[in-house]
């Protein structure tokens, strides 16, 4: 089960990390500037942001088996859309059809650990899905580049695709029944501590896609590193990610400990954009940095969730869950083309202190957050 979940969570959100790996090629071919490459993330988030607090409704109503087998059968038909576009216009339709699955990814996967893992395991179960994500990442920068530099970068995108079908029978065949569907009282907008959550991830998506976004293309510009060594600096982002969430969600599992959690992990995130700056001048840095990433700002999303599930408003863990994505994928809205006009300027340092800025704007709403909860908790 959990290494299912941790395969939807991977192709929810594969085409983001294949942008960004195979970045390069896609704009030497498809001649495309740094600011469409930008534009596809945004264009794709938008939609996952806009969708999330229904595609949160529609998992509470009709369950996760139903969703999780839809949302792999969407990021299959989109990722080979996206392997068979002539240029910008089917590219960027094809990456608004997956925003669906990433609205529908936290919803239904959380509301399955909620429904079949004991309390005291669902930190580390957390965990060990949202790694997918970073899964994801590790995929598209070391296995699918380096298949890309033999069969193109269509070959490696339509070879996620089949994957993602596949994956989807497996869904169809080992999640269990869904529950009669039910009606689920609609919330549309975030309130309490989902609301601090949900303006913590925004800040936070914001800096992690850029630096997925134009991470390998500054690898390549400015660093002086090959298309699949660049690549590789998003696989090295995507397995210390893999560590980092597991690690910190398994923290996570104490309430007491957990509310701290995201404060110090978006502290950890600005000194990794710090290093991203620093890099120009000193390259191995970028490798630091790269790590540092994955470790801090990637598993703060991690924490989140954890804080979600361990807050939810009875069964309403999916309208929950999907209100903190949507802050999260707004963030991965807005991020990227910002960067994307400073990257197309030659700016990548600024680009990177942006960046910085952004994790140190989620700290600070972490923070304030933790002081308010901690108190309430002391009046009690």
């Amino acid at each position: 089960m959990t290494a299912l979940l941790t395969c939807a969570m991977a192709f929810s959100m594969m085409q983001l990390f294949l942008l960004g790996a195979l970045g390069p090629r896609l704009v030497d071919d498809l001649r495309v500037s740094p600011t469409v490459l930008g534009l596809t993330t945004t264009v794709g988030f938008g939609v996952a942001a806009v969708l999330s607090p229904a595609g949160g409704r529609v998992v509470d109503r009709l369950g996760p088996r139903r969703c999780l087998v839809a949302l792999l059968l969407v990021s299959a038909v989109a990722l080979a859309l996206i392997g068979s576009a002539p240029g910008t216009g089917l590219l960027l339709a094809a990456v608004a059809l997956g925003g669906l699955p990433q609205a529908l990814a936290n919803p239904a996967t959380n509301k399955t650990i909620l429904a079949v893992v004991p309390a005291d395991r669902r930190g580390s179960v957390t965990g060990m899905k949202q790694s997918g994500v970073q899964l994801g990442a590790f995929a598209a920068g070391l296995p699918l580049a380096a298949l890309a530099g033999v069969a193109g970068w269509r070959g490696a995108v339509w070879a996620a695709a089949a994957t993602a079908a596949v994956a989807a029978v497996w869904a169809a065949r080992t999640l269990p029944a869904d529950p009669p569907p039910k009606y689920a009282p609609a919330s549309w907008l975030p309130r309490g501590t989902i609301a601090w959550l949900a303006g913590f991830s925004l800040l936070l998506g914001c800096g992690i896609a850029s630096v997925n976004t134009y991470l390998a293309l500054y690898g390549v510009r400015r660093l002086d590193l090959g298309p699949t060594a660049a690549a590789a600096l998003v696989a090295v982002l995507g397995v210390a990610g893999i560590a980092g969430r597991v690690g910190w969600s398994k923290a996570a599992g104490e309430p007491g400990r957990a509310r701290w959690l995201p404060g110090g992990l978006a502290a950890g995130a600005v000194g990794a954009a710090l290093l991203l700056a620093a890099s120009g001048y000193a390259h191995p840095l970028a490798w630091v940095a790269a790590v540092a990433v994955g470790v801090f700002a990637v598993s703060a999303n991690a924490v989140s969730m954890v804080l979600v599930m361990q807050r939810a408003a009875p069964g309403q863990a999916g309208q929950d869950s999907a209100l903190v994505s949507a802050g999260f994928f707004a963030g991965f809205a807005i991020g990227p083309p910002l960067f994307g006009l400073l990257a197309a300027a030659g700016h990548y340092g600024t680009g990177w202190l942006v960046v910085a800025g952004e994790f140190a704007g989620a700290g600070v709403v972490a923070l304030v957050w933790a002081v308010r909860e901690r108190r309430s908790v002391v009046r009690r």
